[in-house]
């Protein structure tokens, strides 16, 4: 069984190494499943110029786990031409009594041939003469076929197309090719996908059709508010700085260590979700996890993180809603709806030649998400330094932060989205509405 291994939709370093690596794990100590890591949203420029520097290849792209056409769709084991009698289709119905029969012509998909196509033939036939004269062939019992579906479309979406239609099945291409096919039949069961969240819990965040997957484990270092299960699953969560740290644990308590390529994955995501081991959110496990990494992979830690982030670009060169999206996280708190994005920088000595462009984009970004109160916190990791960009909230005036100019606040020594900004964000938000 195929299982898919996915961090958060905004993809960042710790999401997309973590579930690579999990994936190379649980692929080692399970020989009956297969473990697939993927990413659910596009990587933005920065963490593609990690990646690259460093030879790691990220897991490949799935837009969503909805069921999907391919994963009911039936595949013929045999190939019935056109110019066979109705007797060769016969001899299958001794095995089973199938609604609809592919047909070929020379090899090539013609067209699905249905009882009903069979019933209205004999019908008609015996209507004009009374008697049946001869066996046709199959070519003459075929009629106008419905529009195909493709492997890739959503199951919902192909059985209202079903529903709607006389026909008993409708054929399945893969692209320009003939695949398979799909009968009623076919609909009454309702395959769900499996999946692993890593790197978060909420279905908000994660990937499309969450919620019609059967979610099977969850490892993670944020706060919880993961949806019901119907069954019990297997849950670490760990108040630690990165969920890279985490599973290097797992690997530990299996008795197990990761190969040189994969605890560089790890170390990256670690460097990255921790800052160079700088943000407070850094634990004394995650410094000591990162030390026994970079010695896995002969590397100095604090050498390895500035490499890292020496590849990361001024956002004067980035595109402003693409970097405010890249690593954007959505939270409710009494009934206001905010967002908050963190990117990573070298140096804050620019800021003045971007931010007006950048403070723009993000009430455009808070609009179009529907929120109260969108904020971005952009990080000098070498410097220990933010400073934050909102859209105007009113609370924003409850922060502890220096204002600079209008929508405009200085942070010294904040580094955290997690651990430093956001709970003041939600006290500000609870102190304002009620009056505290």
């Amino acid at each position: 069984m195929k299982i898919y291994i996915t961090g958060h939709k905004n993809p960042d370093l710790d999401s997309i190494c973590s579930a690579y690596a999990y994936a190379v794990l649980k692929n080692m100590t399970d020989k009956e499943n297969e473990y697939v890591a993927v990413r659910p949203g596009h990587l933005s420029d920065s963490v593609k110029a990690i990646l690259s520097s460093l030879d790691i290849t990220p897991p490949p792209y799935l837009a969503n786990v909805y069921p999907k056409v391919s994963d009911v769709m039936l595949t013929p084991s045999e190939k019935l031409e056109t110019s066979q009698p109705l007797t060769a289709l016969a001899k299958t119905y001794k095995d089973s009594t199938p609604s609809v029969v592919p047909i070929y012509e020379n090899g090539r998909y013609k067209g699905l041939l249905s009882v009903d196509d069979i019933t209205l033939y004999f019908m008609h036939k015996l209507g004009e003469d009374g008697q049946i004269s001869e066996i046709p062939t199959l070519g003459e019992l075929l009629r106008e076929n419905e529009e195909p579906v493709q492997e890739t479309d959503m199951l919902e979406e192909a059985k209202l197309s079903l529903s709607n239609s006389k026909k008993r099945g409708l054929a399945v291409f893969s692209g320009d090719e003939f695949s398979g096919y799909v009968s009623r039949r076919c609909f009454l069961t309702h395959p769900a996908y499996k999946v692993i969240m890593v790197d978060h819990n909420e279905a908000r965040q994660s990937i499309s059709g969450i919620e019609s997957a059967d979610v099977v484990e969850i490892v993670d270092h944020h706060r919880l508010d993961a949806s019901k299960t119907n069954l019990p699953i297997f849950i670490d969560t760990e108040p630690l700085g990165s969920t890279c740290t985490i599973v290097y644990r797992m690997f530990l308590r299996n008795n197990m260590v990761p190969d040189r390529y994969t605890a560089k994955v790890l170390l990256t995501g670690l460097i990255s979700d921790t800052l160079i081991l700088k943000s407070p959110t850094t634990t004394p496990t995650d410094i000591e996890t990162a030390q026994a990494l970079a010695k896995i992979c002969e590397v100095e830690v604090e050498s390895f993180g500035t490499g890292m982030f020496s590849h990361v670009e001024s956002l004067g060169k980035r595109d402003p809603e693409r970097t405010i999206l890249s690593d954007f996280k959505k939270y409710a708190e009494k009934g206001v709806m905010i967002g908050i994005g963190q990117c990573e920088v070298t140096t804050l000595h620019d800021l003045d030649e971007y931010k007006a462009e950048y403070l723009e984009k993000l009430t455009q970004v808070r609009e179009k998400n529907g929120l109260t109160w969108a904020v971005l916190m952009i990080t000098n990791v070498l410097k220990e330094h933010s400073v934050l960009l909102t859209t105007g909230y009113k609370a924003e005036k409850l922060l502890p932060y220096k204002q600079i100019e209008d929508r405009v606040y200085d942070m010294p020594n904040v580094m955290s989205r997690k651990k430093q900004l956001l709970p003041e964000m939600l006290y500000a938000i609870s102190a304002l509405t009620t009056g505290r």
